[in-house]
């Protein structure tokens, strides 16, 4: 029996219990349990990959009989072969149907934790199985353990379709474990930024300025564009894309595209490449027409408005500027977007042009006549005519009476009664206003306008009708501590000192009284009526106190001419006379 082999022992006469051998089946079965491995359920052994199928993977483990593992256990390890050694966890001995249970997912967990951080510590290359993509990145079995690979982790280049990572097995770095979360993160980037550094030194080494390159469009951004240079990146500033406006990288290049550039300056500490794609062109200002010239007529779009004016591109990269003054022959501050929007088509007059310098200035108003050319002929002294008023200041109205023509009404040219504090108490921004041309200044292409003198100046009439001493009644409609204003008539009104509006009983007049006045003062020129009311009533006491003063006097005057004529015939009086004088001395005294 102990030299019996095992391909030539018969397992028939073993069943049956024949004499075939010199032992009882008994004996030989404990033979044959030598042979066995010894294996307890919950053990970790390793074994030998036996055969694989599309559902399982079969290992023997030096059992009685092989153990069965679903092959979805070792989707981590693609390459997996007959005749590999690996670690197995004995789940059952005999399930039901007395088969041997193993789990190759178990014996992993129970040694990954020590493997992971095994890994870490060494900086060992460890191979991982993407599962699936998860929020900010991907989950990759490592070990059995679920780690979490960030998305800009995966690649040195950004990531556009994190799904076609899904069921690849990668070689990872493990960079991060968080003992108490368990929680394992892992680097696929890392394993090559390290060649790529080599790669980097190799090609900044080599790197001049004004060397074109061959290189791949890898990020576009709002500022520029990233291409890859086979290793090393470089950044072509928005600003270099192109000569003429780029309002995004977009327009010019895309993902993915190989394209030409030339470097332009680059920092081996910083690994810093700037990169230019228009400098493989020469300006566009060097291809002008050298015909083009001062007056000129050109037609381009609006690329840029800005408060100030307008860019216009007449060719690609060669601009010229329409300042705000150069859009209308209009006086007043407007601003371009009044008068175009990007993208408009437009004509203008090259007004400077300056090659070397590459700046251009025009203008659209010069596309029209200067309406000051002719402003003797077309708005003569006298000419009436509508304006639109514009803005105000203290002393008076701008108007405009065309664009371009532009006239200034003096405030005190807006009427000849009504008394105008400030010139919106008379009109308003917008209003059309009738006015008469008073005089033109062609130099600061300005013209003084009037409004009252489209009107008669009454204050000829008022001149006979308000003379000084005439009394008229009227109603105090504003009164202050420095007197009231009376209305006289519709628009005309009179002004009373605060001492004139006493009244006769010792009280003030007050608004909305109506009382008698006394024209005390008129003047033309400066159309001012002033008046009284306490002036009434005091004249009045002054004639009467002239009066009685005029009536003591005559009295006086009539006791010193009898006075007189009894002195004359005292010579010729007697005794008794002189007592009758005495009487009369005596009247005279009491008078």
């Amino acid at each position: 029996m102990e030299n019996t082999k095992l391909e030539e022992f018969d397992w028939t006469a073993f069943e049956e219990n024949s004499n075939l051998y010199d032992k009882s089946k008994e004996e030989i079965t404990a033979d044959y349990d030598k042979t066995m491995s010894k294996i307890a359920v919950g053990e970790t052994v390793e074994g030998v990959v036996a055969q694989i199928n599309k559902r399982e993977v079969i290992v023997n483990i030096d059992y009685k009989s092989e153990g069965y593992i679903p092959v979805t256990e070792f989707r981590y390890n693609p390459e997996l072969k007959i005749g590999d050694k690996v670690e197995v966890y004995v789940e059952s001995i005999e399930d039901k149907s007395g088969q041997l249970i193993l789990s190759h997912k178990k014996a992993r967990q129970n040694k990954s934790w020590d493997r992971v951080n095994e890994a870490m510590e060494k900086e060992e290359i460890v191979k991982g199985y993407v599962k699936c993509r998860t929020k900010g990145g991907m989950i990759v079995d490592v070990f059995g353990i679920e780690a979490f690979l960030p998305g800009s982790q995966i690649d040195v280049k950004p990531i556009r379709d994190y799904d076609v990572y899904v069921d690849k097995t990668m070689d990872f770095k493990i960079v991060k474990i968080t003992k108490e979360f368990k929680n394992v993160v892992v680097s696929h980037k890392a394993l090559i930024e390290a060649e790529l550094e080599a790669q980097k030194e190799v090609i900044m080494s080599k790197l001049e300025k004004g060397q074109i390159l061959e290189g791949t469009v890898k990020n576009i951004t709002s500022y520029g564009v990233f291409i890859d240079l086979g290793g090393v990146d470089g950044l072509i500033h928005i600003t270099d894309l192109s000569w003429g406006r780029v309002n995004h990288p977009e327009e010019i290049v895309h993902l993915d595209e190989k394209i030409n550039v030339v470097i332009l300056d680059f920092d081996e500490t910083k690994k810093r490449i700037a990169l230019g794609l228009k400098q493989l062109t020469s300006h566009p200002w060097e291809s002008l027409d050298s015909n083009l010239q001062v007056g000129d007529r050109v037609k381009g779009k609006v690329v840029v408005i800005a408060d100030y004016g307008a860019f216009i591109e007449i060719a690609p990269g060669v601009e010229g500027l329409i300042h705000v003054s150069e859009m209308s022959w209009s006086q007043h501050l407007r601003t371009a977007q009044e008068f175009f929007k990007v993208g408009d088509e437009v004509e203008a007059v090259i007004l400077t042009l300056d090659r070397e310098e590459r700046k251009m200035s025009l203008g659209i108003k010069q596309l029209t006549a200067d309406p000051w050319e002719n402003i003797d002929t077309k708005y003569p002294a006298g000419t009436k005519c509508v304006a639109k008023v514009r803005n105000f200041t203290n002393f008076g109205v701008f108007v405009e009476i065309e664009e371009g023509v532009d006239g200034l009404i003096h405030i005190s040219d807006l009427s000849w009664t009504k008394k105008v504090k400030h010139p919106s108490d008379f009109t308003q921004v917008g209003a059309d206003i009738d006015v008469i041309v008073l005089e033109i200044d062609k130099e600061g292409r300005r013209l003084s306008l009037g409004h009252k003198q489209l009107e008669e100046n009454p204050w000829n009439e008022y001149e006979q009708k308000y003379k000084v001493d005439t009394v008229l009644e009227a109603k105090v409609v504003e009164a202050n501590d420095k007197g009231a204003t009376i209305a006289l008539e519709e628009d005309l009104t009179g002004f009373v000192p605060a001492k004139q509006l006493v009244k006769e009983d010792g009280t003030t007049l007050k608004a909305g009284e109506t009382a008698q006045f006394k024209v005390t003062e008129f003047s033309k020129n400066t159309r001012r009526i002033i008046l009284s009311h306490t002036r009434l009533f005091e004249e009045v006491k002054r004639a009467e106190a002239a009066q009685e003063k005029a009536e003591r006097k005559a009295a006086a005057q009539e006791a010193k001419s009898s006075v007189k004529k009894v002195q004359q015939s005292i010579e010729k009086t007697t005794l008794g006379d002189i007592a009758g004088l005495a009487e009369l001395k005596e009247k005279l005294s009491k008078e």
